[in-house]
């Protein structure tokens, strides 16, 4: 908790180690004594949703279950992944990648280079049409959303990663990017309906980023479907593209912060996969994410948004 509010955040979402209501209670108070706010969590992804199979059900009772147990905790909302292609080898689990590439002072980006993937390989999921993806996730939030309508807590999606046209038989629900989204947002009527939006997977099935994302995140901003932001930027497009530092990708993060500040965004800007580098490592008995790394995007943030408020304050 230091680290976060040494670097000036005061809001974050966590993955935790339980979801029963206590638990995530037990957490949000542990953060509030620190002075941060507990808004969200990430929950687990349960596979048997995705692939339609005979333990579907059930795990999305399991996801009802978390919403109800979210609300007594006092949290705003849940982040979550709809997948349909989940490599357990060789692709990166829920996110496909190839080599990682070199990046400024001896840092590492996390890449996709699709003429380098292996895209014959075949999971769990099979073949997939678009049309059948879109069913599957259909059916799932018309499950969950009545729930979440319920208890006011919001279900924010995080995008597929990365949004190719298919990948291992799998036609990407994100894809084309903003037909797709919009499509997703669509499946049922819920002002708790949402996007967990992720620039950088956006941007990285685009042709040109840095002009097509603004008129993206300005439409589902203003439509308020967008509950939390992961603040990645990319070189790049699509199936060819790296996640570089924030400052240095082909979208101009301050355009970013300065669209969703014009259509009333109010929730949280955060780092995400952020590059690598050999000396960026945890303290013992820390598990999480790469620190010197997220401590810049912590300060590129925070920048960011106290300039924008400051051009619109005149």
């Amino acid at each position: 908790m230091e680290f976060l509010t040494r670097h000036g955040v005061t809001h974050f979402d966590a993955t935790v180690d339980g979801y029963d209501s206590d638990t995530l209670a037990r957490h949000k108070d542990e953060a509030a004594k620190h002075g941060v706010e507990l808004e969200m969590i990430h929950i687990p992804w349960q596979d048997s949703i995705g692939l339609a199979d005979e333990g579907r059900d059930e795990a999305i009772d399991n996801v009802c279950q978390w919403i109800e147990n979210a609300a007594k905790a006092g949290l705003r909302g849940l982040n979550y992944n709809f997948l349909v292609l989940r490599a357990s080898e060789g692709a990166g689990g829920g996110v496909q990648r190839t080599a990682r590439r070199p990046g400024r002072g001896g840092s590492t980006y996390s890449s996709f280079v699709l003429a380098e993937y292996d895209n014959d390989k075949r999971y769990a999921a099979g073949e997939v049409s678009r049309e059948e993806s879109f069913e599957r996730a259909k059916y799932f939030v018309e499950r969950i959303m009545p729930v979440a309508d319920v208890n006011n807590i919001q279900m924010a999606c995080h995008l597929n990663d990365p949004p190719s046209q298919v990948l291992n038989g799998v036609e990407k629900w994100n894809f084309p990017v903003f037909d797709g989204l919009k499509r997703f947002s669509e499946l049922v009527d819920s002002p708790n309906h949402g996007f967990n939006f992720c620039c950088g997977v956006a941007s990285e099935g685009l042709e040109d980023p840095g002009k097509e994302l603004p008129a993206i995140v300005k439409y589902f901003a203003e439509r308020k479907k967008i509950f939390n932001v992961h603040f990645r930027n990319i070189r790049g497009g699509l199936n060819d593209f790296s996640e570089t530092w924030p400052d240095e990708g082909d979208v101009n993060m301050h355009e970013m912060v300065k669209v969703l500040h014009e259509a009333g965004y109010e929730y949280m800007l955060m780092p995400d996969h952020a590059p690598h580098h050999a000396d960026d490592v945890a303290p013992e008995g820390v598990t999480g994410r790469v620190r010197q790394a997220w401590a810049f995007q912590f300060g590129y943030i925070i920048a960011l948004i106290q300039a924008v408020e400051n051009e619109s304050a005149g």
